[in-house]
């Protein structure tokens, strides 16, 4: 798999955990020890896609 694809995987992902932030945070009795977790993974695939970004663009 090439690093190229890599990282879109990683920013489908990260998109899709953005999607289910939101989904959860909609109901009334969202459970926030869940939505936490949900944006630290959110947060690390955004940190591995910049870190990818950057050594593809120094290469």
């Amino acid at each position: 798999m090439s690093t190229t694809s890599y990282v879109a995987q990683l920013t489908e992902k990260h998109h899709q955990i953005e999607e289910e932030i939101h989904s959860e945070m909609l109901h009334p009795a969202a459970d926030q020890l869940h939505i936490a977790e949900l944006k630290r993974e959110k947060l690390r695939l955004k940190e591995k896609i910049a870190e990818l970004t950057t050594k593809m663009a120094t290469n």
